[in-house]
């Protein structure tokens, strides 16, 4: 008899063993537990495909300060160039770079609304990179698109060099047409849009202009879904969901909301934006080939630009800046705060997960493999084990 109860301790001790090594796994991964939890993932798995800010009432959060200025500056300055242009609008615009490059993000936009580093689509040479099936021979000699052997989409508005000579502006005034200059790639997409007089205020005539910039349905429609969302931000004064919020948590917001529909990549994101992540998520996930944020990427990404920084993992972020304990309940959240998710009641050693706190129950997090930086319920995830304030 006594000679088996080695082989039980040794059991017990794997037993626990391995539960500890899930909960490292899970402490680190931004994962959700593997058990108990069916109901909330089914939520997150209905949420896959589909950007949950489209339901939010809309909201210009998304968009980097200095873009939705050169949309606006685009739209004063387009009867200068159309002069029969009618119905043109920011969210109109803000549709187009939303679909073409998420409002040039991961880049930087100086003050004078040149972006870097630039963005160039993929080659267009017929590989199937890309979805690209047709070959475009070069038109710029690479002084667009920066290749001579074929032909790229450049800009937060993705033009070809082509047509950039011919429809591209000089919205910053600074006497050159640069498609990686915001204000510049703005006023040209706005005059492209508008043809020789279109009325985009007509449902027909903005499908009509949208199918000519890409000729595609699914495009428009994705594109009329962003529109739609940006009017109902328009009309409800600019960033709505972060009315009343100001100073360093409105900073920290903007920063994360900015983020939105860049993918998810386990162990990707720092101080400075998105990056290639590592392998595996206990799912077995690789992030290496993904450029994107995780969920304590963002969070570092995010307060970083408020000057705040964060050490990498969900559990050690836990430590910083004031407690709010669970049993607060959510009420005792404001925007700005971090929100955390356990596997164990009451103990920050197992906190898996971290989202930031925008109001109203939602976080903007990234949740997942397979998904993108959106807006959640924070009932979306289990475990809620409170939050910490750091601002």
């Amino acid at each position: 008899m006594n000679s088996r109860r080695p082989q039980r301790r040794s059991r017990r001790f794997l037993k626990w063993g391995l539960v500890f090594g899930l909960l490292l796994a899970l402490t680190v991964s931004c994962m959700a537990p593997l058990s108990g939890v069916a109901d909330r993932l089914a939520l997150l798995s209905q949420q896959d495909n589909a950007d949950v800010g489209l339901a939010e009432g809309g909201s210009s959060a998304d968009i980097p300060p200095r873009m939705l200025e050169a949309y606006k500056k685009a739209v004063r300055l387009i009867g200068s160039r159309v002069p029969h242009c009618r119905g043109m609008r920011w969210p109109v615009l803000a549709g187009i770079a939303k679909v073409e490059s998420n409002h040039a993000s991961g880049r930087d936009i100086a003050s004078d609304g040149d972006i870097r580093p630039k963005i160039y689509g993929v080659l267009l040479n017929g590989s199937g990179a890309g979805g690209n099936t047709s070959v475009f021979t070069d038109t710029d000699g690479g002084k667009w698109d920066g290749t001579a052997t074929g032909e790229r989409a450049v800009g937060p508005f993705q033009f070809m060099p082509a047509t950039w000579e011919s429809t591209g502006q000089d919205g910053n005034r600074d006497r050159v047409r640069d498609p990686h200059n915001a204000d510049d790639a703005a006023l040209g997409a706005a005059a492209y849009l508008c043809g020789r007089g279109r009325n985009l205020g007509q449902a027909g005539q903005l499908r009509a202009a949208i199918f000519q910039y890409n000729h595609s349905n699914a495009y428009v429609a994705n594109v009329m879904k962003w529109i739609d969302q940006y009017t109902a931000a328009a009309r409800s004064g600019g960033s709505a969901g972060l009315m009343g919020v100001k100073g360093k948590a409105r900073t920290v917001l903007q920063a994360a909301l900015a983020q939105r529909g860049v993918p998810y990549s386990w162990g990707g994101g720092t101080a400075s934006g998105p990056s290639t992540g590592t392998c595996c998520s206990p799912s077995g996930k690789s992030g290496a080939s993904i450029t994107g944020f995780d969920c304590s990427g963002l969070t570092t990404y995010a307060f970083a630009r408020a000057g705040i920084s964060l050490p990498r993992t969900a559990a050690a972020q836990s430590g910083r800046g004031r407690r709010i304990l669970a049993s607060a309940g959510q009420s005792a959240l404001q925007p700005g705060d971090l929100v955390f998710f356990g596997y164990a009641p009451g103990r920050d050693s197992t906190i898996y997960h971290v989202g930031i706190y925008v109001g109203g129950g939602r976080m903007v997090n990234a949740a997942r493999p397979g998904t993108a930086v959106r807006f959640d319920p924070v009932d979306a995830m289990p475990g809620y084990a409170g939050g910490a304030r750091l601002l």
